[in-house]
């Protein structure tokens, strides 16, 4: 089998308080969307901002996540992309990229925790301790 790679680090600033709902066999899914910028000198040498929304998507975040996942938060997610096909409610086929966190960290205290950074991977039922970052 040939190696391949499908990882995605984003640091942005949510767009909208995330929501959460559960599937039929009680499995939370969290959405909600960060913005990143790019910024570029144009043709004219004036600063361009562009701004990228991505969708995320996390499975069984904890509840303080789920709490904490506030609109204009700064955070950090890593995980993989993933693209679905759906048919929407007038019968147009349409698709979505998402991206399916594996990693997050809150990049900016929680009123409850100030000055502490909060860390979660994501997968299920799996969460890690805080560690101090390297750098």
């Amino acid at each position: 089998m040939a190696f391949s790679l499908n990882k995605i680090m984003l640091i942005g600033r949510l767009g909208r308080d995330a929501e959460t709902r559960f599937t039929t066999n009680n499995v939370s899914v969290t959405n909600y969307s960060i913005a990143t910028d790019y910024r570029y000198k144009g043709k004219n040498g004036d600063w361009v901002n562009e701004t990228t929304w991505h969708n995320i998507v996390s499975f069984n975040l904890s509840d303080y996540f789920k709490e904490n996942l506030k609109k204009g938060k700064k955070i950090y997610v890593e995980g993989r992309l993933t693209k679905r096909d759906y048919t929407d409610k007038d019968g147009n086929k349409r698709f979505s990229t998402d991206v399916v966190s594996e990693r997050l960290i809150l990049l900016e205290p929680s009123t409850e925790s100030a000055g502490t950074d909060e860390e979660e991977s994501v997968q299920p039922g799996t969460v890690s301790e805080n560690d101090d970052l390297p750098f």
